[in-house]
């Protein structure tokens, strides 16, 4: 009998052996036919399953491959591995998978029917791509997490969707096009934690039971509706709440206050109005509240001096006018104080914001602040973003800014400043983002000015190492649209796809000298700083040391009255963009800026530029906006090949001298002026020559008039105007 139960346990445990081996094998095959599927969709940049050796007896030391202590395939993680193309329909036989990752590509089409057969399935992150279509994974019962932010998913969310979902614990569907009425969404999801519905186009009121949450964001939606009092019942677990973007309206609820772990509100972009609650005040651990664009009163609540915790308070677009309450000033904790867009007029030094001692960001643009820059900006020992742009400011930038050791971000554009730029501000290593256009600064460009940003690493490491991400608070990307020069590479997308999400990560990439990735191409390249002096009244020769400014990517010295020739030393910057235009720049264009592989933007338009385009320009493969237009005293034939011959006749209106001739391919060249001549076709080339010289002349004599009077902006006006119209009657001679 012994013997016999004997071979029993021996034959089960063969029969149990001989099934994991067939499961092993059978998991393997469907990998090798997903690395083919793969394989076959990406031609050239392949990821990690490239390398899956099908010599080997098992996948379980696949990179991206995990297995349990069966040796069955549990979890496959193909995420950031440069996968396109349609999504995978058999996932469904990895009869044990568990955990499916495929976050950070490119994958489209819908979901496959396939993917609802996984029913073992408990983390699914398909998060970061471009899968659209109705989002129907409801006989996933299983599932404890589930991301699918980032991609294309429309239409509504069915009640059945997430009617059996008592493992779930996080839920985020940000940033697709879903739509429906939230209330009751989630109330079959006992365990429900985190949720974030954000950036889709969901309405009604926002749902009961948000306070059993830990965490709860609906940011850019279309919710309506006031909140009640009863939303935020003793026990709240809230810790993260964002309703920021939405419709709602009406006084906050005191109720707030028993949400005591809270450490993150966002209420900005709303309706909301009455007094803040001072029920805020008392929740101990608040670190950000941020409230901009809604309608509360002027009065701040004393409670919050309470709040030791809060580092970041955003009351913008609030409509405050006068002076900038003293209250700020007694929040000694705050990193970031973002008081833009309301209508202030004073108080920047009598509030005491100026002697936070923690304070890092300062944002009072768009108000309506007037009189002289603070000197006493030169004290904040911890300030690196400093933004005082579009308010009414005159008279010369204070030296003692170029005394801020940690300056990152210096944002005075469009204000009233007169004066040169400050030779000090070339103290300032670590600033990169330096924005001074559309004043009325004169004078040179002092060389100095090549110290700006030399040294940024030690601010980028002190910055590296906070954990937290270096928000930018409200209405979507205002607060960096107004110190980036929109249009330009790196930040093309900012104004029409840029969501708040992308903002924060935008500017905490900037400010922790990541940079920003330029849009694949040829070879990317990432953006550390620009220099944005255009709109002014600046003279002089471009100084030739600014080649020294190595990590500056944009220079925009548009719109002002600089002269001489464009120093060839220029080409030794890796700029992404140039843009000279707009001013009396004479001479060659220095073909060295043939060697400026990286650019992709170069406007060289309205200026006085000579002989022949460079062939050099050719060279540069990735330029993507090109303009030489009204420099009339270029010459010779825009090349048939190469990277000019893609631009059409916008890039070179205005050029008499210059023989070119449009297909739909660009310019070709036309028959010389000789064939021409005997055609009689074409004027005289000494008459031509002489008009020249005249114009010339006179667009020289006004714009030195206008150097010497640049105290005048209708006289500057003038004058630029009349060189534009003396080129326009050339050009019709």
């Amino acid at each position: 009998m012994s013997r016999l139960q004997h071979l029993l346990e021996l034959m089960c445990s063969v029969l149990i052996f001989a099934q994991l081996i067939s499961g092993n094998n059978d998991d393997m095959e469907v990998l090798i036919e997903l690395k083919g599927f793969l394989q076959v969709h990406n031609q050239i940049n392949r990821g990690a399953y490239d390398g899956w050796l099908e010599s080997e007896a098992s996948p379980c030391n696949w990179q991206g491959v995990g297995c349990d202590t069966n040796g069955r395939v549990s979890s496959l993680d193909l995420s950031s591995s440069s996968i396109s193309g349609p999504f995978f329909s058999n996932f469904s036989s990895l009869k044990s998978l568990i955990h499916l990752d495929l976050s950070d590509n490119s994958i489209t089409g819908a979901l496959p029917v396939d993917l609802n057969r996984c029913l073992g399935l408990k983390h699914l992150n398909l998060s970061y791509n471009l899968i659209g279509g109705v989002l129907n994974i409801s006989s996933l019962t299983n599932l404890r997490t589930l991301d699918v932010s980032r991609n294309r998913f429309e239409g509504e969310i069915s009640r059945n969707f997430l009617a059996t979902c008592d493992e779930l614990t996080i839920l985020n569907v940000s940033s697709n096009n879903l739509r429906g009425n939230i209330i009751g969404l989630l109330d079959n999801c006992f365990q429900l934690e985190y949720v974030d519905l954000s950036l889709n186009r969901f309405t009604g009121q926002v749902t009961q039971g948000i306070a059993s949450l830990i965490q709860f964001n609906a940011a850019e939606n279309g919710l309506t509706g006031s909140i009640p009092l009863d939303m935020f019942p003793v026990g709240c677990k809230l810790q993260f709440l964002d309703l920021s973007g939405n419709h709602l309206f009406g006084n906050l609820p005191n109720s707030v206050s028993t949400c005591s772990s809270l450490r993150y509100l966002s209420l900005s972009e709303n309706g909301f109005d009455g007094q803040i609650p001072p029920g805020i005040g008392v929740i101990p651990g608040l670190e950000k509240l941020i409230l901009g664009s809604n309608n509360f009163a002027r009065e701040m609540p004393f409670s919050l001096m309470n709040c030791s915790a809060l580092k970041y308070l955003d009351i913008s677009d609030n409509g405050f006018g006068g002076e900038v309450q003293g209250f700020f000033g007694k929040l000694e904790s705050l990193t970031h104080l973002i008081l833009h867009s309301n209508n202030y007029t004073d108080g920047i030094v009598s509030s005491g914001i100026l002697r936070l001692p923690k304070l890092i960001m300062l944002d009072l643009s768009l108000n309506r602040f007037f009189g002289k820059l603070p000197t006493e900006v030169a004290s904040m020992k911890s300030i690196k973003y400093l933004v005082l742009a579009e308010n009414n400011f005159s008279g010369q930038i204070p030296l003692v800014y170029g005394q801020i050791a940690h300056l990152q971000v210096l944002d005075l554009s469009y204000n009233n400043l007169s004066g040169g730029i400050p030779a000090d501000i070339g103290n300032c290593t670590s600033l990169l983002w330096l924005n001074l256009a559309a004043n009325k600064l004169s004078a040179q460009i002092p060389p100095e000015i090549a110290g700006v940003g030399r040294d940024p690493s030690p601010t980028f490491a002190r910055n590296q190492k906070d954990a937290a991400q270096l928000e930018i608070g409200t209405r979507k990307c205002l607060s960096v649209m107004r110190w980036i020069p929109l249009g330009y590479p790196g930040f093309n997308y900012v104004e029409s796809e840029m969501s708040w999400k992308d903002c924060r990560s935008l500017e905490d990439r900037i400010l922790k000298g990541y940079g920003i990735v330029t849009p694949p191409s040829v070879q990317p390249c990432i953006i550390l700083g620009y220099v944005m002096f255009s709109g002014n009244l600046l003279s002089g020769q471009i100084p030739p040391i600014i080649s020294a400014m190595g990590n500056f990517n944009l220079l925009l010295l548009d719109d002002n009255l600089l002269s001489g020739v464009l120093p060839s030393e220029i080409s030794q910057m890796s700029l992404v963009a140039l843009n000279v235009s707009r001013n009396i720049i004479s001479g060659d264009i220095p073909s060295e800026i043939g060697q400026m592989v990286l650019l992709e933007t170069l406007d060289l338009s309205f200026n006085n530029f000579s002989n022949e385009l460079p062939s050099s320009l050719s060279q540069l493969y990735k330029l993507s906006k090109f303009n030489v237009s009204y420099n009339p005293l270029l010459s010779g034939n825009v090349p048939s090949t190469g990277q000019l011959s893609t631009f059409d006749e916008q890039s070179f209106l205005g050029n008499p001298l210059l023989s070119l001739h449009f297909t739909d391919h660009g310019p070709l060249l036309e028959p010389n002026n000789d064939e021409l001549s005997r055609e009689g076709t074409e004027k005289d080339p000494a008459k031509e020559e002489t008009m020249v010289l005249i114009i010339s002349f006179i667009v020289f004599f006004f714009a030195t008039i206008a150097i010497r009077e640049h105290d005048s902006f209708m006289y500057v006006y003038y004058t630029m105007k009349c060189r534009c119209a003396s080129t326009k009657i050339y050009a019709e001679l």
